[in-house]
Order: C-alpha cells, then structure tokens, then sequence
C-alpha cells in the first residue's frame, strides 16, 4: 500500500514539474523570473500566451496563476513573467522596505526581453496579456513592437489615467501635494542626481519609502501613454479588454473603452459582477472568453 501510495505521489510530482516549470532569462544586469506552463499535448510552436501583472505584483499572484491553471485545462500555453522591478530572481510582492530603483518603462523592455526568449525557444504565435498596470505596459509596448509573432492582446482591467484625477488620488491617500514632489524630483534629475533617494517618500502603493528621483519623474509625470484605451488604436493587432463591472480600482475604464470598441478590431468584454482581480467564477468567464477571441483569430 505505501509503495503504491508513494508512486501515486512521484507521479503527481511529476506531473506538476512537466507542466509548470520555473525559467529564467537574463536582461541587462537583472535574471527575470518566468512561470511556464504548457498544456497537454502542446508544444511553444503551437502559440503561447506571455502574462504581466499589474503593480508591485508578480507572476504567482492569485489572477495570474489561476489563468495559467484555467488555460491549461482549455489546451493553451502560457509564460507569466515576474518584472525585476530593479532586482534580480524577484519573486512575490515588492518590499517597500526596499529602496525602489525601478521604472514604469522597464517593464516593456523587459517584455521585449521575454518575446526574444520566446522565440529563441520555439515560439511562433505570441498573445500578449498584461493586467492593471501590466495592462497598460502591455498595450504600450504592443503599440510600438509590430513583431510579426504577435498574434493578439488582452488587457484584464488595464490602467488608465488623468493627470487632475493622479492628484486627487495622491492627496486622499498621502495627505501631501504631488506637485510639490514631483517638482522636487524633477529638480533633482536636471541636476544629474536622479539617481539619489528621495527619503520619506510616498510612491505608488509604498508610505513612507524611499524612491530614487528618476523613479519617481518616471512613474508620475504627465504622460499621455498611461491611459491605455489612447493606445489601443495605435496596435496593429485584434486586441479584447475586459473591464469587471464592479473594479474600484479601475475606474472608469467602461466609459472609456465604449466608443473604442467596434467588436472586431477592438473588442470590450465586460464581466458582470467582477472586481478588479476577477476572482472565482468571473476569471472562468474571462478564460472562456479568452478561448473564444484566440478561436476567432484562427
């Protein structure tokens, strides 16, 4: 019995090992983390779904290792990076306790970086998927990379933007002036100490942290690119959004994503009932609609 219950257990172990597997590209001075999962009887050549997550996040968080799960189960490849986010082998939450060095605009690099390993490897059709923040790197890099191995996007409550409304939203949650400290740190860039931290700082989801000006000038100036939906008629490819109908971070996407959507081109996919992180059922209906756009595109 216990020999039998020990090969039931070596045959699950190893079917987890030739499922999901843990890789590593290297990327400027960084080794970047990546979850690659591929289905049962696929290979990359038969397409493969590259995941970024949103803020501060990483590739084994909730939405994204669900997804994973649930596009196995539907006979779809995926590869969930984790962005160095400045640190080399990052995994998990970033620590605010940690100096942050890292930009907003890393993030699509670090994409590229992936796209190339993907293909080195094998990859031949790449759909690109970002969420949250990771929705908006996506978007932004899709909308400046036309590379012949993307086949589609998807952005799961990608972010968007408003310079007044960023102000707001700093004044509730800090108590201080953004302006105030962006000028300081802009201030600091001209005078090439943008590499300098910046004490006692807020900066994104973060109190009391510091943050080096660079980073901080990066994340918060007045770019129009960090609203996604004005980037979406600048990608090339069939891109679906999915906007939760009750996403409290994201707000504001289904307005702003409504007379961009023409179903074809641009495709909007609401989910009745979910939040930002589509939890539960709603990541299902996400991942069933998912198939239904990639089946489409066939």
């Amino acid at each position: 019995m216990m020999k039998y219950l020990l090969s039931i257990l070596m045959m699950l172990f190893s079917t987890q090992i030739v499922w999901a597997k843990a890789v590593e590209t290297k990327h400027q001075n960084l080794v970047l983390n990546g979850n690659l999962v591929i289905a049962d009887g696929k290979k990359l050549s038969d397409g493969i779904i590259l995941m970024t997550h949103g803020t501060l996040a990483h590739g084994r968080m909730e939405i994204i290792s669900s997804l994973q799960e649930m596009f196995k189960e539907r006979g779809l490849n995926s590869l969930a990076i984790t962005l160095g986010l400045g640190i080399t082998k990052r995994s998990g939450m970033y620590d605010c306790k940690v100096p942050h060095r890292h930009k907003h605009t890393d993030a699509m690099n670090e994409i590229e970086a992936w796209l190339t390993w993907l293909k080195k490897k094998g990859a031949t059709k790449v759909t690109l998927f970002g969420h949250s923040r990771g929705g908006n790197q996506t978007a932004w890099f899709a909308s400046e990379h036309n590379d012949a191995v993307i086949n589609a996007v998807i952005l799961a409550a990608p972010m968007i933007w408003n310079e007044n409304e960023e102000q707001k939203v700093y004044k509730k949650t800090y108590g201080k002036q953004l302006a105030d400290i962006y000028r300081r740190a802009q201030a600091m860039v001209k005078k090439g100490k943008g590499k300098e931290l910046m004490a006692h700082t807020d900066f994104i989801y973060c109190k009391d942290t510091q943050v080096d000006a660079n980073s901080f000038v990066n994340y918060y100036k007045p770019e129009p690119r960090f609203d996604t939906p004005t980037l979406l008629k600048h990608i090339s490819k069939p891109v679906i959004v999915f906007a939760g109908s009750d996403d409290k971070v994201v707000k504001g996407l289904i307005n702003k994503m409504k007379p961009l959507a023409d179903g074809k081109k641009i495709s909007l996919s609401i989910i009745d009932g979910a939040g930002h992180f589509f939890r539960d059922l709603n990541s299902e209906d996400m991942a069933d609609a998912i198939v239904d756009f990639m089946d489409k595109l066939k």
